[in-house]
């Protein structure tokens, strides 16, 4: 059997848990080989509770590290935290030029636990540039808010409203995931394919050690669209490994925890299946 192959660019989380850390962690657990091109390197300052400090790769190190991915072949792809225009714009060159069937773009905006947006002028190339270019976009509640240019998002009207203006910029499907921030009693996700609206529920699960959530579930998407899944059999995977992940998330320090990535192999996972 041939091993699908798995392009990640993003940015490395020197605690683990989130971008590329969680990317190839969660390409491995799914059966997937996983490549990886860093864009930034996000530390944490255990002297002031945690602060991240970003620091950039020179593009040329990108663009040589994109290089040597291509040349191997790819069967799919996803982006995290880019940080910049030109960052974007080449994440966006690259889904062109390897002329890729899947892209998954995770719009991240910001880091866990900061509350400001990295660089506004982000926003708008994701929007402009490279989510139109998106087998799947999976912006969470703010990030969709944000892509949408919609006041925040806090009702399930909200988020459809904002899957349709996300939608409209290009992109073949839009997932927003409400996670427990929607108050609602479920861990309630919106897939949208410019028809019809498809709803994700989960047990909602009580807990603070849910870093790296949104990188985990994008990299399972990304996975099962490389081994040949539907965009709906994809996200419904996921899904479930993003629960299981959360369900088994444990404390790292006093300031962070980590979803686990072996906890769907290890335990699998149960939940209300993709809904209309």
């Amino acid at each position: 059997m041939t091993m699908k192959k798995v392009l990640t660019i993003a940015g490395s989380d020197s605690s683990g848990g989130a971008g590329i850390q969680a990317d190839l962690k969660t390409f491995q657990e799914l059966g997937v080989y996983g490549m990886s091109a860093l864009t930034t390197i996000v530390t944490m300052d255990p002297k002031d509770n945690w602060h991240h400090h970003v620091f950039p790769i020179e593009i040329s190190t990108l663009e040589a590290q994109i290089e040597t991915i291509l040349s191997v072949g790819i069967d799919a792809m996803k982006t995290g935290m880019l940080g910049s225009v030109e960052i974007i714009e080449t994440a966006a060159k690259t889904i062109k030029e390897s002329k890729i069937k899947h892209a998954v773009i995770d719009p991240v905006m910001v880091c866990k636990g900061e509350d400001e947006v990295l660089h506004p002028e982000t926003a708008d190339a994701l929007r402009e540039v490279l989510v139109p270019l998106a087998t799947v976009v999976t912006p969470n509640l703010f990030e969709a808010s944000q892509l949408a240019q919609t006041k925040p998002i806090k009702t399930i009207e909200d988020m459809k409203e904002a899957a349709e203006k996300i939608h409209a910029l290009g992109p073949k499907y839009v997932l927003i995931k409400g996670g427990s921030k929607l108050k609602t009693e479920k861990a309630v996700d919106l897939l949208y394919d410019g028809k019809e609206f498809k709803f994700l529920e989960a047990e909602l699960i009580d807990t603070p050690y849910i870093h790296g959530a949104g990188c985990t579930y994008s990299s399972a998407i990304t996975a099962e669209l490389a081994k040949g899944k539907s965009v709906e059999e994809a996200v419904d995977v996921a899904k479930d490994f993003i629960t299981a992940a959360i369900s088994h998330g444990f404390k790292l320090n006093q300031y962070v925890g980590p979803t686990m990535h072996g906890a769907y192999r290890t335990y699998g996972a149960g939940r209300t299946k993709i809904e209309q």
